[in-house]
C-alpha cells in the first residue's frame, strides 16, 4: 500500500509564496500605499538637492573673448571659419580653445553708449545738421529689440560740460528725440546748465555708490602710495574735501604720475607730475575722454550687467589726454570687457595745418593730442571708422554695429592652480584659412588685447570682506 508523503521543499516554497502574497496585499492597502507614495515623494527632492549641491561645487573659470575676422582687402566679415582655424595665445603661450561659437550665434544684447563730441569747431559742426542726425537715427532704428542705446553729449560750450541725453533704451522715439536735441548743445551751449543741475544729484549718487572716494594728491599718505604704485595702478584713499567724489592716482610706465580728482558736478581736475618730480601740467574743471569712457562703462556695468557694453565715440579725433590716463582707460575697457569704437569726422583745415606742430609739443608734455580713439578701438577689439559725406554717417554706424554682431566667441578654461595675480594678461588671436584655390586667405582680426584673470570663489569672498 502506497502512502503519500508530502514534498518538504515544495511545501516550504508554497509557504514562502503565500507569505510574499500576503505581504504584497498588505502593502497594497490604501493606508500603506499612501505611506509608500509619501516616502517616495520625500525622497525625490532629497536626491535632486544632492545632485544640485554636487553641481554647485564644481567651479570652472573661463576666459571668453570675441573676435571679428574680416577679409583684409574688402573688409567684409568672414563667417565660415571653424575652431581649427583659430589659435589663441595668452602672454605668448598657446591656449586650448574649449568654447567656440560662430559669428553672431547666441550673442549678448548690446548696451551701446554713443558719445557725441559737440565742440563746434570739431564734430559739432556736423552733428548739428538734421540730415546727419536723421541718418544716425534711421540706422539705430534697425537694431533688434534686445539691443539698447544710451546717448551722451560732451564738450558743450566753454565749460566743456557733459550730459546724458538718454540712458539705455530701445524706444526708437526716445532715441530720435535725444538726437534731435543735439543742435541746441552746439549752437546754444549755455542751455545745458539747467540740465546739468537736474542730473547733478543723480550723478553724485552714482559715483559714490560705485566705490572709491579718496584724498587729493597733496597728502603725505597719498604721496607714499604714489611712490609704491605699480605702473597704471589706481591708488584710492579717503576724502579730504566735501567737493571731491573720488581721486585716482595713476603711475605710468615711465614713472610719471597722473592724479584725477573727480568733483561732485562731474568735472575733473588733472595733475601730471613727471618722473623727476616736476609738475608738467595741471588742468582744472575738464570733461575729458577718460571721464566720458569711465562714465559710460560704469553705467553699462551697473545698469546692463548681462549685455555687451560698447562705446561709439563720435569726434574729429582731437581728444587731449595724458598717455598714462589713456593707458588706464584702456585697462578699464578691457577689465569691463567693453568694446570701444570711433566714428571720426574731418578735421578743420586750420587744425590739419597745426596738428603736425602741436603733436610733438603735446607729446613733450605727456599728452596724446590726436589718435587716442583709434588706439582704444584697436586695444579693445573695436572699429575705427572715418566719415566724410553726409551718407557716410549712417553707413559708418551700420558698419560698427554690423561688426559688433558678426563675431566669433572663443573661450579657454583656467586651471585651479592659476590664481588671480592682479595684472593684465596679453591676448593674441591668429587665424589661418585657405581660399578656394588652396592659398592662404589674407585676413584681419580684431579682438581685445588682454584680460584680467577672474578670481576664484574663495578669493572673491576674501576680497569682499
Amino acid at each position: 500500500m502506497n502512502s503519500f508523503r508530502p514534498n518538504t521543499s515544495q511545501a516550504k516554497h508554497s509557504h514562502k509564496a503565500n507569505l510574499i502574497e500576503q505581504s504584497l496585499l498588505s502593502l497594497l492597502r490604501p493606508s500603506h500605499l499612501c505611506a509608500i507614495l509619501l516616502l517616495a515623494l520625500l525622497a525625490v527632492p532629497a536626491a535632486q538637492a544632492q545632485e544640485v549641491a554636487d553641481t554647485i561645487r564644481v567651479r570652472t573659470r573661463v576666459v571668453f573673448m570675441d573676435a571679428l575676422v574680416k577679409d583684409k582687402k574688402t573688409g567684409i566679415p568672414i563667417s565660415d571659419l571653424k575652431p581649427e582655424n583659430f589659435e589663441l595665445f595668452d602672454d605668448g603661450k598657446p591656449r586650448t580653445i574649449s568654447y567656440f561659437t560662430r559669428e553672431g550665434q547666441a550673442r549678448k544684447p548690446l548696451a551701446m553708449v554713443i558719445i557725441l563730441d559737440c565742440r563746434e569747431d570739431g564734430a559739432g559742426r556736423f552733428l548739428k545738421r538734421p540730415e546727419i542726425l536723421k541718418a544716425m537715427t534711421d540706422e539705430l532704428a534697425k537694431l533688434p529689440p534686445g539691443d539698447e542705446v544710451g546717448i551722451m553729449a560732451m564738450n558743450i560750450g566753454e565749460g566743456e560740460k557733459r550730459v546724458w541725453l538718454t540712458t539705455f533704451t530701445n524706444d526708437r522715439v526716445q532715441i530720435a528725440a535725444a538726437l534731435a536735441r543735439v543742435p541746441q548743445f552746439v549752437e546754444k551751449p549755455d542751455n545745458v546748465a539747467d540740465e546739468k543741475d537736474k542730473q547733478k544729484t543723480a550723478q553724485t549718487a552714482q559715483q559714490q555708490s560705485s566705490g572709491s572716494i579718496s584724498v587729493s594728491a597733496g597728502s603725505e599718505t597719498n604721496k607714499a602710495e604714489e611712490k609704491d604704485a605699480k605702473p597704471n595702478e589706481t591708488v584710492q584713499a579717503t576724502p579730504k574735501s566735501e567737493d571731491i567724489v573720488e581721486t585716482e592716482t595713476i603711475k605710468g610706465k615711465n614713472g610719471a604720475v597722473v592724479t584725477r580728482t573727480v568733483m561732485k558736478d562731474g568735472s575733473v581736475n588733472l595733475k601730471r607730475v613727471s618722473s623727476s618730480g616736476n609738475v608738467t601740467i595741471e588742468l582744472n574743471d575738464v570733461y575729458d575722454m577718460a571721464a566720458a569712457v569711465r562714465d559710460a562703462t560704469r553705467t553699462a556695468e551697473q545698469d546692463r550687467p548681462n549685455s555687451q557694453a560698447t562705446v561709439v565715440w563720435v569726434s574729429d579725433g582731437i581728444a587731449p589726454i595724458f598717455y598714462e590716463d589713456r593707458d588706464a582707460t584702456e585697462k578699464i575697457l578691457i577689465r569691463s570687457n567693453a568694446i570701444f569704437n570711433s566714428l571720426t569726422v574731418d578735421l578743420r583745415t586750420l587744425f590739419k595745418f597745426l596738428l603736425p606742430i602741436g603733436k610733438p609739443i603735446a607729446g613733450w608734455m605727456g599728452v596724446s593730442l590726436y589718435g587716442s580713439a583709434k588706439h582704444l578701438a584697436q586695444q579693445s577689439g573695436g572699429e575705427a571708422v572715418r566719415v566724410n559725406r553726409t551718407s557716410d554717417y549712417g553707413a559708418g554706424l551700420a558698419k560698427i554695429i554690423g561688426n559688433l554682431t558678426a563675431r566669433y566667441s572663443l573661450g579657454f578654461a583656467l586651471s585651479q592652480e592659476e590664481k588671480d595675480d592682479g595684472r593684465m594678461h596679453e591676448l593674441a588671436v591668429r587665424v589661418k584659412a585657405l581660399d578656394a584655390k588652396g592659398k592662404q586667405r589674407k585676413l584681419e582680426v580684431s579682438s581685445r588685447r588682454g584680460y584680467f584673470m577672474p578670481k576664484s570663489d574663495t578669493d572673491q569672498a576674501a576680497a569682499n570682506q
